[in-house]
């Protein structure tokens, strides 16, 4: 109950007029303060009147008054600016009992208490199971309000993705051309084997496999070689077979070798590949023989994605093929009906979404360019919103969802504030807090 009187004071859902002071000295909050996310007073610079007086300084909120020496601020020097000691419950059975700070000064109390709608509607919302816990509200709220909080959490969400890709970047020694090439790879997974083809695309000695960008066959044996995938101690058993006799196989097995040993390559990582109830199109071999097309066109070049200017670019960019072989394969030995396997516009769309945007906008951040900053938002703004369980969802309450910006937002919503019941900083759930 601490944390809502917290939110309350904060946000002034509060009675801050006709107050009293636990002594009877009559009480105006002027303003509550700012709130302090470090060590000390909970809300610095409080500007309060006493008794027509005007008082300046901290403010520090309990559930009980003798929280106040269990957490041993009056040991404290932090706490000695503090002007007013916030409780729920006073310990009126004790009334000579007073707090005190660290240099002998008394506090002023206030007791009181958070209102009953506010603590109805806060059970409500951690009670309900209903996705958002919050629906009720949705749709009374001004559409202006709406948006604007959608607006902060696309950029919140490109913030959080902004430092997935910095840290990528660290961790690839400043090489923006190869962590490009890792949040594309991790992209072409579409969620199955994300973190595998991360990993194998961190693992690429990508300055070697350029020597033979030029050759198509060459880069797919560094790409499938690094995957494990011609490694027949790793082959699964009900495909070893047909997978060994395979001559493309054989062809690709021998020419890593050559290459291992040209470039004295390291053992590929420890990869596991989800192939289970997938459409073959997504297959973890389809995804990285696209993957070889884009770096045997220059597709995987960062100056020619931060020339992309419309999502038509992107999709001019990144609809490459395959190789002959694997237009009629989707695993080794597999024969099957010929298919250019492009990728389709809606997957293109989610690649610039989970890639494109982000890399732009973190390459921005990085270089001190608002442009590429300003490009990844409107590239985000101009692309079809995605079509999944949360924006459905939302839709259903009464949120529009126009465009990727919006189901991004939407994404983050659920994510990181309804999944984790953290109501208190959320817009909407602010306003359902308050609601009577």
């Amino acid at each position: 109950m601490e944390k809502l009187l917290h939110y309350c004071w904060r946000h002034r859902i509060l009675p801050f007029s006709g107050l009293r002071t636990i002594d009877g000295r009559a009480l105006d909050v002027i303003d509550p303060g700012m709130l302090n996310t470090d060590a000390g007073p909970d809300f610095f610079n409080a500007k309060i009147r006493i008794d027509g007086e005007m008082w300046v300084g901290n403010v520090e909120i309990h559930e009980r008054q003798q929280d106040w020496y269990a957490h041993k601020h009056d040991t404290d020097a932090a706490y000695d600016n503090v002007i007013l000691h916030v409780v729920r419950k006073s310990e009126k059975n004790n009334a000579e009992r007073t707090v005190i700070t660290k240099n002998g000064r008394k506090i002023p109390e206030l007791e009181i208490d958070v209102p009953e709608h506010v603590q109805r509607n806060y059970r409500e919302l951690l009670e309900r199971d209903t996705y958002p816990p919050c629906y009720q509200i949705i749709p009374t709220l001004p559409s202006l309000m709406a948006h604007s909080w959608m607006a902060a959490l696309q950029v919140e969400r490109l913030e959080r993705k902004t430092l997935d890709v910095t840290n990528i970047l660290h961790a690839l020694n400043g090489d923006w051309e190869h962590a490009f090439f890792v949040v594309l790879a991790r992209s072409f997974g579409l969620g199955n084997n994300s973190d595998s083809l991360e990993i194998w695309a961190r693992h690429l000695p990508l300055n070697s496999v350029a020597h033979h960008r030029d050759d198509l066959f060459q880069v797919e044996a560094f790409f499938l070689g690094m995957a494990g995938m011609l490694d027949e101690n790793t082959l699964r058993e009900r495909t070893k077979e047909k997978t060994l006799s395979d001559p493309y196989f054989q062809k690709l097995s021998a020419e890593y070798q050559y290459l291992r040993l040209k470039f004295r390559l390291s053992e590929p990582p420890q990869l596991t590949w989800k192939l289970l109830r997938m459409r073959p199109q997504n297959f973890p071999h389809i995804r990285i023989a696209q993957l070889a097309k884009l770096f045997h066109e220059e597709s995987t070049s960062l100056s020619k994605l931060l020339a992309c200017k419309h999502i038509k670019n992107v999709h001019e960019l990144l609809a490459h093929g395959v190789s002959p072989y694997w237009e009629t394969h989707y695993t080794f030995g597999n024969e099957s009906q010929g298919n250019s396997k492009q990728l389709s516009k809606a997957s293109v769309s989610l690649i610039a979404i989970n890639c494109v945007v982000p890399i732009l906008f973190a390459y921005g951040r990085t270089m001190g360019d608002e442009s590429y900053c300003d490009k990844a938002l409107e590239l985000l703004d101009s692309i079809k919103a995605e079509d999944n369980t949360i924006t459905r969802m939302w839709q259903k309450v009464g949120l529009k969802v126009s465009n990727a910006g919006d189901s991004q937002a939407l994404i983050q919503l659920k994510k990181q504030y309804c999944d984790r019941k953290d109501c208190f900083r959320c817009r909407f759930g602010y306003e359902y807090l308050r609601k009577q």
